[in-house]
């Protein structure tokens, strides 16, 4: 196949990706970057100042985590095993090729990660995980350990202050981790230093200290009044100081500015995530960056600029700086672009819906004529779809789909009453939403009600398979990427955090609240799929594990049902450029079969 010949979609799953670089504190022009090379996700070193890119890592299944100390003298990644995130930290120098004068210095247990956190005179603070004890964060200081914290429910390590006095973890000691509580301790013996609660459903979680040395505020989010907004806690006097923005829109991200006087938040609002800086005493907040779209992700430079990650639907990624210039190319060939999302609003059963729809080229006339529509519904369920750039969805596009995005109850970005409602029965509520957005399409001409696909991948792919079952009329198609298909065998075997996650939506774990989990188990409602289904499954998914899709599989092979499987060798998603392009020609050809 010539370069000619390569499809558009294909063309963009295999354009190269670059994240936003972290930079090391003291020395700012050394930064840590994840971008692909020859098609797969691995970590390199950057240097800001010549724009050299150089690859550190090479791992088969590719690497996706990485961060760098304060001195720029190493960068650390973390190291599992064909992408079933339990391993172990791992460090090399900076600028090094891969596999060159990589070690281990925290000589900890494999485990999964829970925060890591770093000072300058070479101490670490590392949280784990495992079913076992539960989480446990760890002091290291020359391959020696001292542990400051554990407990069976869910924590990880959250910032260390610059002068290494203090540490900031968010816990769920209270038993829910969908709203956790924030503890400052004292590094040197555990001691408390600060707590801050909210009370139930109102979560409080630290976002890093003021880079100043001996300065005690930590940046904290919290949702007192419905939605995630900032205030500044002043860990020795429990002094706390509201931020007020005064834009509409909730917190997606903040950080300080170098000097300590300011900060950058990236704001939520209308499924757009735009940067906004902060002066902090004068109430002063200034709109940054891109005014359309969505920011991805921001750091403040010492310089005063600002580096962000920047896309829509219509235009890939790019890191750029606020003067709009191009920072980081990713390497080859950028991604063609696709189309503009239009916002649609629907009024549902628990209020209005948001969702984002696309639409072929020449397929918006004064009298559209009904299309297939691709509904694809996102992970999380704590996220929510926005204006960025997905080649998943423009694969669609490309094939004459309608696509649509529906930010269901239960998504992020639209308040914290929205965020919860889930939780009244959990997969039903989205369902709902669902619906509701896919029967508006229908009834304004845009969607053929014959040829509606339901589609989503890890809690997308959880709906997709319940939404099958539980509402069989309405979906002509399925394809559920790495779900969660029998949820009791899925809490059997998944991750430690995830339990965590699990008994705080449904109330307790299956054996205290079995009604729950049954009634939100799609194994439950299989015998009533009449769709044809496709299902993605990576065999060392930690998350969404492979037994309980095995369950569910098995009931349809006993029914008869129309129904294929695709395994693949990694975990909860593939870093390879190849896999995920496998994976898109396995939807292709299944809808075209079964569709088209």
């Amino acid at each position: 196949m010539t370069e000619a010949d390569v499809p558009r979609w294909e063309k963009r799953f295999r354009a190269g990706r670059v994240g936003l670089p972290e930079w090391a504190e003291d020395a700012p022009d050394r930064c840590v970057v994840e971008a692909t090379v020859a098609g797969v996700l691995e970590v390199h070193s950057f240097e800001a100042a010549s724009g050299e890119l150089r690859r550190l890592t090479d791992r088969p299944e590719g690497t996706s985590s990485a961060t760098i100390d304060h001195a720029g003298e190493f960068v650390w990644w973390f190291d599992d095993t064909a992408g079933d995130e339990y391993g172990v930290w791992r460090r090399q120098p900076f600028g090094s090729a891969p596999r060159t004068s990589v070690e281990d210095p925290l000589g900890l247990p494999p485990a999964y990660p829970a925060g890591l956190s770093m000072g300058r005179s070479g101490v670490v603070v590392v949280g784990s995980q495992d079913d076992d004890y539960g989480t446990r964060i760890d002091v290291v200081r020359d391959g020696r350990a001292r542990r400051v914290y554990e407990h069976r429910e869910d924590a990880w390590a959250g910032d260390l202050s610059p002068d290494e006095q203090w540490l900031a973890i968010a816990h769920s000691e209270h038993g829910d981790s969908r709203h956790p509580d924030l503890r400052v301790l004292l590094l040197a013996d555990g001691y408390t230093v600060a707590e801050l609660s909210d009370g139930p459903g109102k979560g409080v979680s630290p976002l890093g200290f003021s880079p100043v040395l001996g300065d005690p505020r930590l940046l904290v989010e919290h949702e007192r009044y419905g939605r995630a907004e900032l205030l500044v806690l002043d860990v020795l006097t429990g002094a706390e100081t509201p931020v007020e923005l005064g834009v509409p829109g909730e917190v997606a991200g903040a950080e300080w500015t170098r000097d300590g006087s300011g900060l950058v938040v990236l704001l939520d609002h209308e499924a757009r995530t735009l940067a906004h800086r902060v002066t902090l005493g004068t109430a002063a907040v200034e709109a940054i960056g891109p005014t359309t779209g969505s920011v991805g992700g921001a750091t403040a430079r010492p310089d005063g600029d600002v580096w962000l990650t920047w896309s829509s639907s219509a235009t890939p990624s790019v890191v750029r700086n606020l003067a709009g210039d191009v920072l980081l190319r990713a390497p080859g060939e950028p991604a063609p672009e696709s189309v503009e999302v239009r916002d649609v609003w629907v009024e549902g059963e628990g209020g209005r819906i948001h969702a984002l729809l696309r639409l072929p080229a020449g397929a918006d006339g004064p009298v559209p004529v009904p299309l297939p529509l691709v509904v694809e519904v996102h992970g999380g369920p704590t996220a929510h779809d926005t204006d960025a750039f997905r080649p998943y969805c423009a694969t669609w596009v490309d094939e004459g789909f309608a696509v649509v995005q529906v930010n269901y109850r239960g998504s992020t970005g639209y308040g914290s009453v929205w965020r919860d409602a889930l939780e009244a029965r959990v997969g039903h509520v989205e369902l709902a939403d669902i619906a509701a957005v896919a029967d508006h399409l229908v009834a304004e001409g845009i969607a053929d009600p014959r040829r509606l696909v339901l589609a989503g991948a890890s809690w997308g792919g959880f709906l997709t398979l319940l939404g099958l079952g539980t509402q069989p009329q309405r979906w002509v198609l399925g394809l559920a990427g790495v779900p969660v298909a029998d949820y009791v065998a899925a809490y059997e075997d998944e991750m430690e955090g995830l339990k965590a996650f699990d008994r705080s939506l449904f109330g307790g774990s299956p054996s205290e609240v079995p009604e729950k989990y049954a009634d939100s188990s799609p194994l439950t409602y299989v015998d009533a799929v009449t769709a044809p289904v496709l299902v993605l499954a990576g065999r060392n998914d930690p998350r969404c594990p492979i037994r309980q899709i095995d369950n569910y599989l098995e009931r349809l092979d006993a029914r008869g049902a129309t129904h294929e499987v695709y395994r693949y060798d990694a975990g909860h998603g593939s870093l390879l450029d190849d896999e995920r392009v496998r994976q898109m020609r396995v939807e292709l050809d299944f809808v075209r079969r079964h569709l088209l």
